[in-house]
């Protein structure tokens, strides 16, 4: 199909737990794409196919299938909620034209919710609902309508009504076309509206239809004077409010019993094609914004939004095409450094599985294995005419680990399998602690990180420990102490001799090390100053309270001997050595630690319980600032306070709170605090020395 009016491409986002996954099979099954109605509990779904989903039955990847069905290709992406595993849901509403906000009918607008539909929105997505376990315990689609028209505004509207409630749910109401779908074993009667539902349904029509005529001035004006409005007329009017974000459906249902999932396509037809939306802008090499147009024919721009490190295939980049033709066994350049790939076979992903297609057009999603160098974020384009869609922000890691290889001289091994994984996962980062020397993960939550190691002990066979990472402290001087520093060794042959006067005292936090030269009279020759300042350079690296670095002191050269044989590089750098480390020991030594710019997200009965936390840890609040339904609250904490907190702030919040921190500067860690860093660092020291 080379029509992009044709196509249609759909993400199922929403909270975790609201069956995201079993309406995404229910919806391949009602297509006949598979035969057989797989179960997230069973781990037989097409979506949850990895070992880690099926273990957890919580999908941690997004999952894309296509569709074909009367007439159309619906690309539908099936996105994890749990907020650690969010990247792929954040990636997947940068490359698809409607968002259906799946919601549990018993407990209504939840977290994710509000979260993933504000990102819809700045997307400027086409929304919908679609309450699904209507057929459970408590569930009632009247009270879940009216929660999510409290969040999200008069805007939504039921599309939809159950026929029966919660166990004997037995079919849906179209609104639109007013016919009665009843259900035996998923498979829907035509039938007419049961009696005693009559006026129920026509008060929701009249709703529906008001809403819809909102929008439109000849159906409203048709509407006011009580004319016929059509079938087509309406249907054209609802799909042209709902790509315009003024109308925001909710469709109903059971995914596990296959009911209302036939209704929920007919909807889905009604939502935008890549033809209908604006055109996305791009960014030409000079800077300059470019918009590109939904055609087949014109320069290729295609845009990697996921991406899957396979250790036996390689890479698998997942890519929707914005403008032009991808074909098979051709090239295209990468935008972010101009390098040229040769593309081989194209694919459909189906789940799991491939299937190999000869092109991809303006509107299609697809992928491609054993690219060299493209990497989630990248463009892909037509030689000549390169551009590159803005990268997507996605939120820093919130919690990070130390990894050590359980196995000696698998360091190497650990490291290319994390950064293979932190391809595959952009909320992951993997770096090596310039200042610690360790190998850091972070990511969103101790399950993210766990899920990231376990991944990598299946598919890379390295195992790996964690532990918190150390916090990097410094070390520096409140005075000034003058030390002599002299190094003196004699052997049978050519002795050793340096003598050294040295000076330190403190300079500004934040200005780093100074070395002064203030020999006069050949004391110590000029060409063995530069050694003595190599030897304090190499005694800052390893501080006397703790071991860590010190920083932001003075050193002043002033006096000393040498001898005229004896004397040398090396033993100037070891007598400045030995005198800088007996200088700092007279001049008030003192700890240093990070201290942190933390902002936290939370609801407004939380606030109290935050502050009150944060006090205990040492932080400062500086303020708190009101947004919608929640409040942020800026405050400067030590980053030692914070490396537990992740979890602390889900259990205070019921999983509602959100947190980003970044460094601030160094500040003096208190005197009764000092002891017991120093004897932690003092047990590590040990403990490594042991190993």
């Amino acid at each position: 199909m080379n029509d992009p009016g044709k196509v249609r491409n759909v993400a199922l986002v929403g909270h975790r737990g609201t069956g995201k996954t079993s309406l995404f099979e229910a919806l391949l099954y009602e297509a006949g794409v598979i035969t057989r109605l797989g179960s997230v509990a069973e781990g037989t779904t097409v979506s949850d196919w990895d070992e880690d989903e099926k273990k957890r039955q919580l999908s941690l990847s997004a999952t894309l299938a296509h569709v074909d069905r009367a007439g159309l290709t619906f690309d539908l992406v099936d996105t994890p909620g749990d907020p650690s595993f969010l990247a792929d849901t954040i990636a997947a509403l940068h490359v698809v034209e409607t968002a259906v906000m799946v919601v549990n009918s018993v407990l209504g607008v939840e977290v994710q919710t509000e979260r993933l539909w504000k990102r819809a929105a700045d997307r400027g997505l086409a929304r919908m609902f679609f309450c699904n376990m209507l057929d459970r315990e408590r569930a009632d689609l009247e009270a879940a309508v009216s929660a999510l028209q409290e969040a999200f505004g008069p805007q939504v509207v039921a599309a939809h009504l159950p026929i029966g409630r919660e166990h004997d749910l037995k079919g849906v109401v179209d609104l639109l076309t007013m016919k009665a779908f009843v259900y035996e074993s998923g498979k829907a009667q035509v039938a007419d509206i049961p009696a005693e539902l009559a006026d129920e349904a026509s008060a929701a029509r009249d709703k529906l239809i008001d809403a819809i005529a909102s929008t439109d001035d000849d159906l409203a004006e048709k509407y006011l004077m009580e004319e016929e409005i059509t079938a087509d007329e309406l249907a054209r009017a609802f799909a042209a409010a709902v790509a315009g974000g003024q109308l925001f459906p909710v469709a109903c249902g059971s995914a596990t019993r296959q009911i209302g999932v036939d209704l929920l396509f007919g909807l889905l037809a009604l939502t935008p094609s890549p033809a209908d939306v604006a055109p996305p802008v791009a960014v030409g090499p000079d800077g300059a914004e470019v918009t590109l147009a939904c055609d087949p024919a014109r320069p290729v721009a295609a845009f990697v939004f996921k991406t899957l490190a396979d250790p036996f295939s390689g890479h698998v980049n997942v890519f929707r095409v914005f403008q032009g033709t991808v074909a098979s066994d051709s090239q295209l350049v990468v935008a972010r450094d101009g390098h040229k790939e040769r593309l081989g076979q194209l694919l459909k992903p189906m789940g799991k599985e491939m299937k190999p297609v000869d092109k991809l057009v303006a509107g299609d999603i697809g992928a491609i294995a054993k690219l060299k160098d493209v990497v989630t974020g990248d463009t892909l384009c037509a030689e000549g005419n390169v551009v590159s869609f803005p990268a997507i922000a996605f939120p820093a890691p919130l919690m990070s680990f130390a990894v050590t290889a359980k196995s000696k001289g698998e360091e190497d091994k650990v490291l290319a399998a994390l950064k293979r994984l932190a391809e595959e996962d952009p909320m992951l980062d993997v770096h090596r602690d310039p200042q610690t020397g360790e190998m850091i993960i972070g990511g969103m939550s101790q399950v993210h990180v766990e899920v990231t190691v376990e991944r990598m002990k299946r598919r890379f066979g390295t195992e790996v420990e964690l532990k918190p990472p150390r916090v990097p402290y410094r070390e520096t001087i409140k005075g000034t102490a003058k030390a002599e520093g002299k190094h003196k060794k004699q052997t049978g042959g050519r002795g050793q001799f340096a003598d050294t006067w040295l000076e330190v005292s403190p300079r500004p936090r934040g200005e780093g090390f100074e070395f002064v030269d203030k020999i006069v009279g050949g004391a110590i020759p000029r060409n063995f100053i530069p050694a003595v300042e190599k030897g304090v350079r190499a005694a800052m690296t390893e501080g006397i309270l703790a071991g860590y670095p010190v920083v932001d002191v003075e050193v002043k050269l002033y006096d000393g001997k040498h001898h005229p044989v004896d004397s040398s590089d090396m033993a100037f750098q070891i007598a400045g050595s030995v005198g800088f480390k007996a200088a700092v020991e007279k001049a008030q030594p003192v700890l240093l630690e990070p201290i942190m710019n933390v902002e936290i997200t939370v609801p407004e009965e939380s606030v109290g319980d935050i502050i009150g936390d944060l006090n205990s840890r040492r932080g400062r609040v500086l303020g708190t600032t009101p947004r919608g339904h929640t409040n942020v609250i800026t405050a400067e904490v030590p980053l030692a306070e914070m490396l537990s907190y992740a979890p602390d702030l889900t259990s205070m919040t019921g999983g509602r709170g959100d947190y980003t921190m970044e460094f601030l500067r160094y500040e003096e860690v208190p005197a009764h605090l000092t002891p017991k860093v120093v004897a932690e660092a003092k047990k590590e020291r040990e403990e490594a020395q042991k190993n």
